[in-house]
């Protein structure tokens, strides 16, 4: 449903869709054949606005859609309430170092031939009522298969469904399987041979993150289709719920990290679920200062990302040197953007990615008073937050507004704080180079995977997170980073989280052992720095991911 290619084209949301260009880039560096279908989302997301208090005010975010991505010729359709909705597609060109290209197509009902209702269904990103939404993705899953269809990709050998939201790709494949065995509905054999084509990857333990549509609405649409003849497939129970859909349709199910393998096999104990964990596009993430570094002391690294293993033999002086270099951007974006004036010397901490509350953005600020008198015997410390909620999570609106407030509350404390707005891909970067410690902390388990962490790991930014997603894999104490609370076990359950246990071990951690090296121990915070790279960056990368997924999905 999002593809994050370039900041210019603000069809994306967050981390899912980041995680879609990543990987599409690395398909391209390593010249493996793909193609991505996404919408085209005319009005963008939405652009941020906070006002003094801290609440945050929506405004569209449209793009020139001309300017970025060039129309094909070819068209498409898909029946709505028996109304035939005309798609065209525009392409975006994914380039890799070689010149190899992977296509991204962007499917657009904006046609004159379609009613005005019509032609808005693809303008807004996880926007209006389960009717929009559903119709979204009618036009992602089937429009999609059709559209391929129509410009001839005849060599697809899968279909990689991430998330729920292209699960009805399903339906068309079904039916194209039974309309070429001269069925006029398909059958047993026709759900085998669609099983073989596709490949599902969940990306949420949240319930939100599953698409539910009542039948009603889906035969309404549809039109009349006997659902009930094959609940195994379509596992009804009242509701069409594509995350269901995707996994009886698919031969091969993961989850995005090991742990969430895990806690997505509990919730869906009758399916087989794997795990490959995600990982991000170095050569995207690293600063300009980093990536001079790496030219110079490891010279194939943006084709053979393992190959980061080799950043032990970077002289320390020179990754601090990088890293003060990326840090001086980020306190002149501050600067630019807040007014604050933010000391290079500081120890910062960095918290960037959508607000929502199971991330829990605001457990730094559970005691106040402690926070201040850690600040204050270190002589300061530093907290950089950014993200967006989604505009119907009031909850997540709460929590920056609740940041806002204690930023204002500290102002006159050792601890200072900046917020800012719109967090997009530009910023991201600035964000996860230029902070010398990136925070995490969400209740476990519903941190699927999280690739902030890895982005600031190919930076040397070392993590101080829970122990849920990416992080129970790339933790190593003191060597990558410092974990908050203690592991979540397969019998627990969020609740056993206690808010104030994790925020006590948070404090602990900074008091104890973070700002502490950071202070007495330049060149050991710069060996942990080090270290984030060799092990971190040089695993939780797309060039692993993309490899995996060939040999465990794609070609298995």
């Amino acid at each position: 449903m999002e593809i994050a290619l370039t900041p210019e084209i603000p069809t994306y949301s967050g981390g899912l869709g980041v995680l879609a260009g990543d990987f599409l880039k690395s398909a391209a560096d390593l010249q493996t054949p793909m193609v991505g279908l996404t919408l085209i989302h005319r009005q963008g997301y939405f652009r941020q606005r906070l006002d003094a208090a801290g609440h945050q005010q929506e405004e569209p975010s449209p793009w020139i859609v001309s300017r970025h991505v060039r129309e094909l010729p070819a068209r498409a359709h898909v029946t709505i309430e028996d109304r035939r909705v005309a798609l065209r597609a525009w392409q975006y060109d994914v380039r890799g170092p070689a010149g190899f290209i992977v296509p991204v197509l962007f499917l657009d009902a904006d046609l004159p031939e379609n009613s005005e209702w019509d032609r808005r269904l693809t303008d807004r990103l996880y926007g209006g009522d389960h009717y929009y939404r559903f119709c979204q993705e009618v036009i992602l899953g089937i429009g999609g298969v059709r559209m391929l269809r129509a410009l001839k990709f005849d060599a697809i050998r899968n279909y990689h469904m991430n998330e729920g939201h292209a699960a009805l790709l399903g339906l068309e494949l079904l039916d194209a399987s039974a309309t070429a065995h001269g069925r006029s509905r398909f059958a047993h054999e026709d759900v085998e041979l669609v099983r073989q084509r596709c490949v599902f990857t969940t990306h949420t333990p949240v319930p939100a993150g599953h698409d539910k549509f009542p039948l009603d609405l889906v035969g309404r649409v549809l039109g009349l289709r006997d659902f009930h003849e094959h609940r195994d497939v379509f596992c009804c129970e009242g509701v069409l719920n594509l995350t269901f859909l995707a996994l009886n349709l698919s031969h091969y199910h993961n989850g995005v990290a090991r742990l969430h393998g895990e806690v997505s096999q509990l919730m869906f104990p009758r399916y087989v679920i794997d795990a490959i964990t995600n990982g991000v596009h170095a050569a995207t993430w690293a600063s300009e200062p980093f990536q001079r570094l790496f030219d110079r002391y490891v010279p194939d690294w943006r084709q053979d990302n393992h190959s980061l293993r080799n950043a032990l033999r970077i002289p320390l002086p020179l990754v601090h040197a990088a890293h003060r270099k990326a840090k001086e951007r980020l306190m002149a974006e501050v600067k630019r953007a807040t007014g604050a004036v933010m000391k290079p010397t500081v120890l910062t901490l960095g918290f960037a990615r959508r607000a929502t509350p199971y991330k829990r953005a605001d457990l730094l600020f559970t005691d106040l008073a402690r926070l201040k008198k850690i600040a204050a015997a270190a002589g300061g410390l530093q907290i950089v937050y950014s993200g967006k909620a989604h505009p119907a999570d009031q909850p997540g609106k709460d929590i920056i507004a609740h940041i806002v407030r204690c930023r204002d509350e500290l102002r006159s404390s050792s601890v200072q704080v900046a917020y800012l707005e719109n967090y997009d891909l530009d910023l991201g970067k600035i964000l996860v180079s230029g902070v010398d410690v990136w925070l995490n902390t969400p209740q476990p388990p519903m941190e699927a995977s999280g690739t902030s962490g890895m982005k600031a790991a190919l930076n040397g930014v070392p993590s101080l997170s829970v122990l849920d997603g990416w992080w129970v894999e790339g933790h190593i104490e003191d060597v990558t980073g410092w974990a908050v609370g203690r592991p979540w076990e397969p019998s627990g359950s969020p609740s056993d989280h206690d808010r104030a246990h994790d925020a006590g071990s948070l404090y602990d951690q900074l008091e104890h052992k973070v700002l502490p090296l950071y202070l007495a121990n330049h060149g050991a915070f710069t060996e942990v720095m080090r270290h984030c790279i060799a092990f971190n960056g040089s695993f939780f990368n797309t060039h692993r991911m993309l490899n995996q997924y060939a040999q465990k999905a794609y070609l298995g």
